[in-house]
């Protein structure tokens, strides 16, 4: 099969794409970043440079693919820019009639008037749904645990781990890796459901549990889980380098959304059975190892 996956070298889309060529499909990569030709290369894939939102880019990217993976990245932070670039998928859905679809969407996206970007995709989702093409699945993740990752320097300067939320939210996270795997079974065994979205989440976990997992993993064991203000949360990520629009998107209204309730309460009333398979004493230890060596790996 020829597979198309959007997403670049990121998180999930190096995973899958090394499954993909593994089983022995012709996957193409778009990239926005020409320094990542080589880097796809490597993969045994063939790279597509070019930007998101180019309607006559990713009509050419989505030519001939019997299934294309898509994602919007969070550079494109806002809710418009979100369902532009899904506008532009489903146009090109829709011109190369390509018959499997598997989205990258989340958590919240059954709100249609979300907070961050469950609303865009929302919006993604059921424009999708209404191409016709019968073959789509939305994937639901939750919160991936590779964003604590970005709290390392408030662990190790403070002590401290936290959000703009309590300690006592059960929070659902997702491995990048189990996304990755739940992308590559519709892909490849064909595995679509007979409802339109499946959750994909790995753990199910309070931030107290978080921090006092963390803590004992990197021999910390007094780290607390603190809930910042919003605005005291906003400035920081600030300071880190995130820009205002992408630091209020992807975390202060869903943590916002997390307080009231309103993220996870679908969720919550429709759940079976944890699709994902990493535990988040397992991610416990792979946080270990780059919290000691600065190390982390391109997948995460």
């Amino acid at each position: 099969m020829k597979i198309t996956v959007t997403g670049s070298l990121g998180n999930i889309s190096r995973i899958l794409s090394e499954k993909i060529v593994a089983s022995g499909h012709e996957v193409s990569i778009i990239t926005s970043n020409s320094e990542r030709v080589k880097e796809i290369e490597q993969l045994h894939a063939i790279p597509l440079v070019g930007k998101l939102d180019d309607l006559d880019f990713i009509n050419h990217a989505f030519k001939e693919a019997d299934v294309v993976y898509t994602m919007v990245p969070p550079s494109y932070a806002t809710t418009e820019q979100i369902k532009k670039v899904g506008e532009t998928y489903a146009k090109a859905i829709e011109k190369n009639k390509v018959p499997f679809v598997v989205n990258l969407s989340g958590i919240g996206a059954h709100l249609p008037k979300g907070p961050g970007p469950s609303s865009a995709n929302y919006y993604i989702e059921n424009l999708f749904n209404s191409l016709g093409q019968g073959n789509v699945i939305h994937l639901r993740p939750g919160m991936f645990y590779s964003n604590f990752y970005g709290m390392i320097d408030l662990i190790k300067y403070q002590n401290i781990i936290g959000n703009n939320f309590d300690e006592n939210i059960v929070l659902p996270l997702s491995h990048p890796s189990d996304i990755a795997s739940v992308a590559f079974d519709a892909i490849h065994y064909r595995n679509f459901n007979e409802k339109p979205y499946k959750y994909v989440v790995s753990d199910e976990i309070t931030g107290k549990e978080i921090a006092q997992k963390l803590g004992k993993a990197i021999g910390k064991n007094d780290l607390k889980w603190v809930e910042f203000p919003d605005e005291e949360m906003l400035q920081a990520l600030l300071q880190q380098g995130m820009t205002e629009q992408m630091a209020t998107t992807y975390i202060i209204d869903m943590g916002i959304a997390l307080r009231d309730g309103s993220l996870l309460e679908t969720y919550f009333k429709e759940k079976t059975e944890l699709s994902g398979k990493i535990k988040f004493d397992e991610f416990a230890k792979e946080f270990s190892f780059v919290y000691t060596t600065n190390n982390i790996h391109p997948a995460h």
